[in-house]
């Protein structure tokens, strides 16, 4: 069984036992979290589509971590003009482990 769920604007496809790296969720280790925005649901040929989403589908998962992902660098740069700027990011992410998936 599988499921395609929809978090911090991105689709993620996911079945029992996985774990995924997703945007923040402010959700401390430990906790559950219920993705309620369940956009497909697959089970052995049997598909149920969402318009947007499938009615009473509920995806809960394990909070394991939040931790931050690798350093992107944005360098900014005008020629003849001396002008650099260099700056660094890193991404806020929630690392969670998929329990169930309610269909």
């Amino acid at each position: 069984m599988y499921a395609v769920i929809a978090t911090g604007g991105k689709q993620y496809k996911v079945s029992e036992g996985d774990v995924i790296k997703v945007e923040k969720l402010g959700v401390e280790a430990g906790q559950t979290f219920t993705f309620d925005q369940v956009l497909l649901v697959g089970n052995d040929g049997d598909l149920k589509v969402g318009a947007p989403t499938v009615a009473g589908a509920t995806v809960e998962a394990e909070v394991i971590n939040n931790i931050k992902d690798k350093k992107v660098v944005v360098y900014k740069y005008k020629r003849k003009t001396g002008y650099h700027k260099k700056q660094g990011h890193r991404q806020q992410l929630t690392v969670v482990k998929v329990n169930k998936i309610n269909a």
